[in-house]
């Protein structure tokens, strides 16, 4: 008996998905438009379920279609990476490659970063997702996680790819009626700016000072009138003077060095919150996983 799916189906389903019609689904296999259609036909017979909407103008995926596209690309995505995983370090980078990222460090830098990688590697199809939170690491949706702090889970691999500090920062303007804080104590007759994200505690800052047995850490309670999980929202209230914000010095640097940003209490610093590319132990001899995380090694130069 044959199977209902054939493994030649998969492929052919992927391109016919992406292509959007049976017409240019035939150019990209080069196939006729008479051969595509009648493909489909077969699939959808021994599948005895339509996958595929089709009008004359505009072709469409049904539901159970929908469902075959995303385990067909799931399959051909582990063939893909069997095959780099047997051929090592000579197999050339391709397939599909998920990325999750911050809101801020994504859209500012992960995503041009992701625009010079799909150029260097044309055969590497790759989706960026960006979110507040970082997802469990259980969670097998991405290949690539871009985050702040080492995570505590030998299951998978953080390889360091660049420094990070958090530092105080607020407009001079903000100042012109107000002293500058002198101790992190005084911090808390300040109005701070908030930002909800991760796992850090809301409303909560630590502050480092001295070194060695002289470190000492204070944890001070802050409070203020503007809250955010949108790290760029939170910047620009800053900008516009309406108090002290703690954001990482990837986002404040230009601020800071143009002086439209002060840094406040610059002695002191925040625990580690230094950026990591996470991924699978299982996926880190693919092509395309090595060549993304050596590209975000060498971009921001933490190795």
């Amino acid at each position: 008996m044959r199977s209902l799916i054939q493994p030649e189906d998969l492929r052919f389903f992927s391109v016919l998905a992406t292509s959007g019609s049976l017409t240019a689904a035939a150019r990209e296999l080069g196939l006729s438009t008479a051969a595509v259609s009648k493909h489909l036909s077969q699939m959808e017979s021994r599948a005895g379920v339509a996958l595929v909407s089709r009008t004359t103008r505009r072709m469409s995926l049904t539901p159970e279609g929908e469902l075959y596209l995303t385990r067909a690309r799931r399959i051909l995505s582990e063939m893909d990476d069997l095959s780099q995983l047997l051929g090592g370090s000579q197999a050339a980078p391709k397939g599909l490659l998920r990325v999750n990222a911050t809101l801020g460090f994504g859209r500012g830098h992960v995503a041009p970063l992701i625009s010079k990688f799909v150029r260097a590697f044309p055969e590497v199809d790759v989706q960026l997702q960006l979110s507040v939170d970082p997802p469990p690491l259980s969670d097998d949706t991405f290949d690539v996680c871009v985050r702040f702090g080492e995570p505590p889970d030998a299951r998978v691999i953080a390889r360091r790819i660049a420094p990070n500090r958090r530092l105080l920062c607020a407009a001079p303007s903000y100042f012109a009626k107000r002293r500058i804080p002198r101790s992190p104590a005084e911090l808390s007759q300040h109005n701070c700016i908030g930002i909800r994200q991760g796992d850090d505690g809301y409303g909560v800052w630590r502050l480092i000072s001295g070194r060695g047995a002289a470190e000492k850490t204070e944890t001070v309670r802050v409070r203020g009138n503007l809250t955010t999980n949108d790290g760029e929202i939170a910047v620009k209230w800053a900008l516009d003077g309406h108090g002290i914000l703690m954001r990482a010095e990837w986002d404040i640097a230009e601020y800071l060095s143009d002086g439209r940003l002060v840094q406040v209490l610059p002695e002191h610093r925040t625990p580690g919150a230094d950026i990591y590319a996470v991924y699978p132990q299982h996926l880190q001899m693919t092509a395309r996983v090595k060549a993304f995380v050596e590209m975000l090694v060498q971009t921001f130069g933490a190795e």
